[in-house]
């Protein structure tokens, strides 16, 4: 075989971007019967299978994930190819779809993709929020470029993916003037019994929180538990209770929500990991991103190194 079929290429592209064989031939303008037949015959040039069903859903096998690699590389550069001959900028018409969990603070995830759009020509950036398991279907399907979380994917979630540590934040603890006054004096001690806001048990960092609040000898009065980290601090704001943030934003939060810090854990620090079906990082602006989180964002404690976990 000296070159692939491209319009058989095309076709399979389409299905995985797209995110089915309907939505494909409605982009294509064409029938979904006639992807389907081409797409039987570039799995016979390949020699397997290009796709299996997870429950309704197709989503590309090992063979298909790899031929999705270069197929979606052939066709991005046509795109912009086509921008060029247009008139258009290459850089102007780049784009980047980011996975943000829905634990991960709005003010770490806006610090992390600030580059790709404050830049003189700016990426054009599509974020989508859920939690992490529902990401990493979507990545697996190269729906996503990238996914930010708080926590490392599973060995055992069934998905092929790395998790790239872009850094580390100790947790900072935030209140409302009043309330702050009051249980500065004697932290860590004062958050004994005081009223608490906490991210949901199933947030990685609720889970360094309770770690460190048993080493402390602490037992909040937990008044609320909450999965969205702005909701959280705008109840934090009303003087309703203690809330947390990691201390890479805290100048952040206390200019946006009027709140004062109370203190900071000490040995126990929140984590943040971009995931990637890559091993080694190739997409410019995923490397732009990793990069300047781990120089500009996150700072890593003494002795540390960034790094990579499979």
């Amino acid at each position: 075989m000296r070159h692939p079929n491209y319009n058989h290429l095309l076709y399979f592209w389409a299905v995985v971007h797209e995110g089915g064989i309907a939505q494909a031939a409605e982009a294509l303008h064409v029938t979904p019967q006639t992807i389907s037949g081409q797409l039987r015959l570039l799995a016979e040039e390949f020699g397997g299978q290009l796709f299996e069903k997870k429950g309704r859903r197709l989503v590309p096998t090992d063979l298909g994930r790899v031929v999705y690699e270069y197929a979606d590389e052939i066709f991005s550069r046509g795109q912009e190819l086509a921008s060029v001959m247009r008139g258009a900028s290459p850089l102007e018409r780049r784009n980047v779809t980011i996975g943000i969990s829905d634990v991960v603070p709005r003010l770490v995830a806006w610090r992390v993709l600030a580059p790709l759009m404050l830049r003189d020509q700016p990426y054009r950036v599509t974020c989508r929020a859920g939690t992490l398991e529902a990401l990493a279907a979507e990545l697996a399907a190269h729906r996503l470029d990238l996914v930010l979380s708080t926590s490392a994917l599973p060995s055992d979630a069934g998905i092929r993916a790395f998790n790239h540590l872009l850094g580390e934040s100790d947790i900072s603890f935030f209140a409302a003037p009043r309330l702050a006054r009051r249980l500065s004096r004697e932290f860590p001690e004062s958050l004994h019994l005081a009223p608490m806001l906490l991210p949901t048990p199933r947030s990685a960092n609720r889970r360094v929180l309770d770690a460190w609040f048993a080493q402390a000898g602490i037992t909040p009065t937990v008044v609320g538990e909450f999965d969205d980290s702005a909701l959280v601090k705008t109840v934090g704001q009303g003087g309703v209770g203690v809330f947390t943030a990691p201390a890479a934003i805290e100048d952040e939060v206390t200019r946006q929500f009027q709140v004062r810090v109370i203190g900071r854990t000490s040995g126990m620090r929140a984590r943040f990991y971009a995931i990637s079906t890559e091993r080694r990082i190739k997409h410019p602006a995923v490397v732009e991103i990793t990069e300047r989180a781990r120089t500009d964002v996150f700072r890593a404690p003494a002795g540390a190194r960034p790094g990579d976990t499979p």
